[in-house]
């Protein structure tokens, strides 16, 4: 799929009517964060026909105001909601600079912000931006609202992976996948999937050593581990493929380690997570997979 696919898909959605209440949008933030917002913003155009958003109507002029607005309350973890510009009906909420997940209070105000009736008589519509930072309370009380949407409401999820969310919120939303470039593990990455290469001939004693790395303060920590564990199962993924492409099927261990690195970024969105313990679960998988 390329990445207009996913485009299209939406554009599809908005021309046919037919909108649904929860969309789920995986894959990376540069991608899927402008589309999310793009989609909302078409939601509330009110140009009758040609592409929307139109950029000339009152709402998308309102919507693509330079600055989002907080709402909601601020504090040390940042407003509970942002409008999307200046536009009462769309919402925006993502992850506070301290923290590592998205609040449940965020839930809550979105709940209570979508049952508002919409202030020009069309849809209202909330962006969840992080939504693979949602703990288990969190996703919790967003599947009550995913159960029971009030009606010409649109909610949009975006992960950078959908494994993080619960089968049941990932079931109740139309699957939005983008593609991720070709190139996955870049410049950046390089070093890392080096480093992660010779995993398997360090001892244990090693692995905790470098799993100590990842102290500090926790959003630093958590977001280090997240691309810990982003790259591991890229790396990981690229591995098994050229051994099964070579003949070799003895990739058990490895599909084993790919499975634990995705149940370790579920226990990296949790409340009380430890990123320094999330990152050693991590690496002793990569260890055994590799030995």
């Amino acid at each position: 799929m390329t990445s207009a696919e996913p485009e299209a898909l939406l554009r599809k959605s908005l021309e046919s009517g037919r909108v649904h209440s929860a969309y789920l949008l995986s894959g990376p933030p540069e991608a899927t964060r402008p589309a999310a917002q793009r989609f909302v913003r078409a939601l509330a155009c009110t140009a009758s026909a040609g592409e929307r958003p139109c950029e000339q109507c009152a709402a998308c002029r309102r919507s693509g105001a330079p600055s989002d607005i907080a709402i909601d309350g601020t504090g040390k973890s940042g407003p509970l909601l942002r409008h999307v510009g200046d536009h009462a009906d769309l919402l925006w909420v993502e992850r506070g600079d301290g923290d590592t997940r998205v609040r449940i209070g965020q839930i809550r105000a979105v709940q209570q912000a979508l049952r508002l009736r919409s202030s020009e008589g069309g849809f209202r519509a909330a962006v969840i931006a992080d939504a693979e930072w949602l703990n288990q309370e969190a996703q919790n009380a967003l599947l009550r609202l995913l159960e029971e949407p009030p009606p010409r409401t649109a909610l949009v999820l975006v992960a950078a992976t959908a494994s993080g969310l619960l089968a049941t919120v990932r079931s109740r939303c139309v699957r939005v996948a983008f593609p991720r470039p070709p190139a996955v593990l870049g410049e950046d990455a390089a070093p890392l999937a080096e480093r992660l290469a010779g995993a398997g001939r360090l001892s244990v004693p090693q692995l905790l050593d470098w799993a100590e790395e990842y102290r500090g303060a926790r959003a630093d920590a958590a977001a280090a581990v997240a691309q810990l564990l982003e790259i591991s199962a890229l790396w990981l993924r690229d591995r098994v493929a050229a051994r099964v492409a070579a003949g070799d099927t003895a990739v058990r261990p490895a599909l084993d380690a790919f499975r634990d690195l995705q149940a370790c970024r579920k226990s990296l969105a949790q409340r009380n997570a430890n990123p320094q313990m999330v990152a050693e679960r991590a690496l002793l998988a990569l260890h055994g997979a590799l030995r």
